[in-house]
């Protein structure tokens, strides 16, 4: 492993406190060479979180007796006794933090007693009193204490109108809104406009509703999610529902996300007259908010009984084919359009070019593209590059790019996932570097979490394990998941054992019932002969109850889905039944586990033997597959097309594979 710092030390410190497995954060703390006030904080705050006062005092006197620098923000959250004691509460902050900390802790006597003791007192210690006397219905009081304020903050003024409101005070609520709009200068935000509109719909003051709403139109309030769920709510409540119907026709058409879609399609079924603006709200709140079902099903009303649809409601509804990888469906969305005449438009084209690459036909995108011509936008640029790229095109995306610049046409960020991504995919390492700096430098577009991953992928892919790892560690925002599991999947590859130990265990670190992780790093300890180490990782997962993801693919075949992947679940239930299985049979020098594993088959074969008996000669196969196909499958799906003559088609979680006489687009990098 590079060498360590004290940041690193210091983030694992920190998760494990945080992850309350002192046993490891104690070990990492006293195994460290130069401790810092960072460190010692980390123990500090952790016993303190558990309840462990003693153990919490105890650091922070070992660490005064120490000799370690000790500031003022240290001493948030720490022991009440040790804070008076050493008369550390003059200080505003960690008077609040003690406040805060009984406050949240449901303990107001010991809350009233901190803030009654303090001499000097903020604008956060009274809303901090306020907001405990409200939780527990004390409205005198709260009242009490929002009127000895001398000065006030938004917060005050929400505190004591959500407290109302929340409790059923509604008309109570009301009258502090009036007054805070009378005697302060202070603009209401989304918090106070989605409580206020919540009681004029629970007191059906339709309105003084509209008043609000003529409020938040002239000053261009915060349009959130919550204030446009309770417009609407707030004028269904009172009465107004053709004015609710408005604001959910302009949250749809404006791409706003509902939320909750159930008071949206309450207001949709009492219209009388529905046109196709109202349909395509409908629709689009539903996929906005991922209930594919739902949006089918009220399409298929809206073909059935509604107006028909129009570009928008298309564009919505190949969206929908896009993340079910319905190629069927699509195609007819497809035909439609092309009666409707709507397929013109950009927007149901792009719609188009995502569809077919994604449902697995990269060619029926690209000619999409290409029938596009003068009507293309930056968009259509970008779904293509991002096409070319999963299916392994890296060179037609590059190049493509390049005609993109050439024309001037102006590149974004989600642009440039592609083009990283295909230069990922084709292992053109200096090329990616080239566009990331581009990107940066000439582009001035910040790196966001996804090109930071495809840079990881990038390098790791190519074997250049020691340079992705110094990439994560020069990131200026925290490495997810993502990230490590990228670095993880590249060690696995070229089998780099130490620094998939490192890459595993940060990994775990942020996500630590995640499978994956010791799936990778176990099959890593086989491939390299070391089963003991293997045994130790998955008895460890089997022992924290960690489950391995299930693996299932799919097949469409005349409109009709085709589920494998089932057999891990019928193996436990037949097993539970008094099923034994029969491991003689697998001549092999392995653990029982794993040979009872080699007796069950893995559902991407499964799913193309279908495949192959269940649609004619000659024609293509598309599979699609949950997780990243292994290189057990992919090196006999190699053999099985040149053996059918067939092109086979594979979407696993990361590409597309496409097999044809023997070879694989991936050209076996991936």
């Amino acid at each position: 492993m590079p060498v360590r710092t004290n940041l690193s030390w210091n983030t694992i410190l920190s998760a494990y406190a945080k992850q309350r497995r002192f046993d490891l954060a104690r070990r990492i703390f006293n195994e460290m060479p130069d401790r810092d006030s960072v460190s010692w904080t980390a123990m500090i705050v952790g016993y303190n979180k558990m309840g462990c006062f003693n153990n919490a005092i105890g650091m922070f006197v070992k660490m005064i007796s120490d000799n370690v620098p000790i500031t003022q923000c240290m001493i948030t959250n720490k022991v009440h006794s040790f804070v008076v004691k050493h008369g550390l509460s003059t200080y505003v902050s960690v008077a609040n933090s003690l406040l805060n900390m009984y406050a949240k802790s449901g303990d107001p006597i010991m809350a009233k007693r901190v803030f009654e003791r303090m001499r000097l007192r903020d604008i956060s210690s009274w809303n901090t009193m306020i907001s405990l006397h409200m939780q527990y219905g004390r409205f005198e009081l709260a009242l009490s204490q929002f009127e000895q304020m001398t000065e006030r903050d938004i917060v005050s003024w929400n505190t004591i109108i959500a407290g109302y409101n929340q409790r059923g005070f509604d008309m109570e609520a009301l009258v502090i809104f009036s007054d805070m709009l009378k005697d302060s200068s202070l603009k209401p935000d989304k918090f106070t406009l989605a409580s206020i509109l919540s009681a004029c719909g629970n007191l059906e003051k339709l309105e003084l509703g509209r008043q609000i709403h003529a409020q938040i139109v002239r000053n261009a309030s915060d349009a959130s999610v919550s204030v446009g769920n309770a417009l609407i709510s707030m004028y269904a409540k009172s009465g107004g529902v053709e004015i609710a119907r408005k604001i959910l026709l302009h949250s749809g058409s404006s791409h706003l996300n509902l939320g909750d879609v159930k008071p949206a399609r309450q207001i949709f079924d009492s219209l009388r007259d529905r046109d196709v603006v109202a349909w395509t709200a409908m629709i689009v709140g539903y996929v906005q908010n991922g209930l594919n079902d739902d949006a089918l099903e009220l399409f298929r009303s809206m073909v059935r009984e509604g107006p028909r649809p129009n570009n928008y409601t298309l564009a919505a509804m190949l969206s929908v084919s896009s993340s079910l990888a319905s190629l069927d469906y699509g195609k007819q969305i497809h035909a439609s359009a092309m009666r409707s005449g709507e397929v013109l438009s950009a927007s149901v084209s792009n719609a188009l070019i995502t569809m077919y690459a994604k449902g697995g036909s990269i060619s029926s995108a690209k000619q999409v593209y290409n029938l596009m011509q003068q009507k293309r936008d930056p968009v259509s640029w970008t779904s293509m590059i991002i096409a070319l790229a999963r299916h392994g095109l890296g060179e037609e995306a590059i190049e493509l790019f390049e005609s993109m610049l050439t024309l001037g046409v102006k590149p974004d960020h989600i642009t440039f996932v592609g083009v990283l991504s295909g230069c990922t995919h084709v292992g053109w390492v200096e090329q990616g570097r080239k566009y990331y700096n581009l990107m940066r430098n000439v582009h001035k577009l910040e790196p966001t979490v996804s090109h930071y991953a495809c840079m990881i992928d990038l390098f790791g892919r190519a074997g250049l394990l020691q340079e992705a790892f110094d990439f994560i560690q020069r990131m200026p925002i925290e490495p997810d998941v993502i990230a490590w599991g990228s670095l993880l999947s590249s060690c696995k590859v070229h089998k780099n054992v130490d620094m998939a130990k490192v890459a595993a265990e940060r990994f775990l670190i942020i996500d630590p019932g995640n499978s994956g992780a010791y799936s990778a790093l176990a099959n890593l300890y086989s491939a390299c002969g070391k089963w003991e180490d293997a045994t130790r990782i998955r008895k460890s997962m089997k022992d924290k109850g960690v489950k391995k993801d299930q693996g299932f693919s799919w097949v469409q075949i005349r409109n009709t889905v085709h589920v494998f992947g089932m057999m891990e679940k019928i193996w436990k239930e037949i097993k539970k039944m008094g099923f034994i299985p029969n491991t003689e049979s697998v001549l092999h020098d392995l653990d029982e586990e794993l040979k009872e594993q080699m007796l069950k088959h893995h559902s991407e074969k499964l799913a193309i033997a279908f495949g192959l008996i269940s649609t004619p000669e000659n024609t293509t196969l598309r599979i699609m597959k949950n997780l990243r196909v292994c290189n057990d499958c992919h090196s006999p799906i190699k053999f099985i097309s040149k053996l059918v003559g067939r092109e086979i088609i594979v979407r696993d979680a990361t590409r597309f594979h496409h097999f044809k006489n023997g070879m694989c687009s991936c050209r076996d990098y991936w």
